[in-house]
């Protein structure tokens, strides 16, 4: 077991195989008496939620679970969070699981400490009020919300996510224990290794990117791309999982000083109204936004600087469809679904996806300007 230091957002990283025996420990030390633990039923089912409560009672702590946490949660799933976090009168908040377990507690503290709804914390730097602490543990390697202020929290009439940040939502303490992720089946270490991957391409182009995010998102794409396929082969191998994990949270630090762009907002449309999982469709959109991106020099540039972090020659060759062929290989090798028809998406639906592409938040972070227009260009692309 290690522990760093993501000095630049104050965030204490606990990682190694086991590390999630220290949560108690964690908890004490941000002066927590009564925490809730934030899950979902396969983590529970799993074991997990009962390694860290065992911990949590271990250092004489009152702990609760709640386990009620939905893929995509929306405004309703963090109203029903609160209700449990009330009931237990809990002075701190754990994240277990995925990013949805982690969205979910992120979210129940906005509303917990400073009232109101989701619909009020949309943006950066909108709770006045001091937040519960809290802690995050993944049991995924994809999101990296774990270093993250956003709860991205859905609302269930307009089918748009919203991005809820403070830095007060950060993690005080985030714990990667690769021991965890040993459970999730190879098609969700698929979509949650692709998610990340994603994260380190796009945040390092966003025109909201900056030198400390641009050391994230090298660093990230190095170790994604370098253990990302061997997890394929080697599903129990617990130094490309601990590095994959490593590599997740460091991708979420770099959105923290970057953002997202469009290959994010043409996957949530998709997820909104076809199901297709978050992972999947952004896997389905990136190669198409990266080949649109490369036509800007500066762009190419920072592709270039990627390819270089991760060791990839490109040389006399486009960094851009170096980096497009490394993407659609890794697709390939998790055996993704790479054309929209595949989904049952017809272009009848492309106008709509693209109009509601468009209104993404992250859309407007992209390197290049993204209208409706070219939208539809891109989803016609991949259809």
């Amino acid at each position: 077991m290690s522990v760093l230091s993501l000095d630049s957002l104050h965030i204490r990283i606990v990682q190694g195989a086991g590390s999630v025996s220290g949560t108690g420990e964690a908890v004490v030390t941000c002066g927590g008496e009564r925490p809730l633990v934030v899950t979902d039923p396969g983590v529970e089912n799993a074991g997990h939620a009962d390694l860290v409560v065992e911990s949590l009672k271990a250092a004489g702590l009152r702990p609760a679970v709640f386990s009620d946490v939905h893929e995509n949660p929306t405004t309703i799933d963090a109203g029903r969070c609160v209700e449990a976090a009330r009931a237990h009168e809990a002075d701190l908040l754990i994240g277990l699981g995925g990013g949805s377990s982690m969205d979910t507690a992120k979210a129940c503290n906005f509303l917990l400490t400073n009232g109101g709804k989701m619909q009020d914390y949309r943006g950066q730097e909108t709770a006045p009020k001091a937040m519960l602490p809290f802690i995050a543990i993944p049991t995924t390697a994809g999101t990296g919300s774990e270093c993250q202020r956003y709860a991205l929290i859905s609302d269930p009439e307009s089918h748009q996510k919203m991005a809820c940040g403070d830095p007060k939502a950060l993690a005080k303490v985030a714990i990667l224990d690769p021991l965890l992720t040993l459970t999730q089946p190879a098609w969700v270490t698929a979509c949650t290794g692709i998610d990340a991957l994603s994260h380190s391409i796009e945040t390092a182009v966003t025109t909201a990117r900056s030198k400390i995010s641009a050391q994230y998102s090298r660093e990230a794409f190095a170790l994604l791309a370098r253990h990302l396929p061997t997890l394929v082969d080697g599903p129990d191998n617990l130094e490309a999982r601990e590095a994959v994990q490593q590599g997740a949270a460091l991708a979420g630090a770099a959105i923290e000083f970057s953002m997202l762009g469009a290959a994010h907002a043409a996957a949530n449309p998709l997820t909104a109204h076809y199901g297709i999982v978050h992972g999947q469709a952004v896997g389905v959109m990136l190669p198409a936004v990266v080949r649109w991106n490369g036509q800007d020099s500066q762009v190419e540039g920072e592709y270039a600087q990627l390819l270089k972090a991760g060791d990839i020659p490109c040389e006399g060759t486009a960094a851009a469809e170096i980096l497009v062929c490394c993407i659609e290989s890794l697709l390939r090798k998790f055996q993704f679904k790479t054309r929209l028809g595949e989904f049952g998406i017809h272009a009848a639906a492309l106008p709509m996806l693209s109009r509601e592409a468009s209104e993404q938040w992250t859309a407007g972070f992209n390197p290049r300007q993204v209208s409706e227009g070219e939208f539809l260009k891109l989803y016609n692309e991949v259809l």
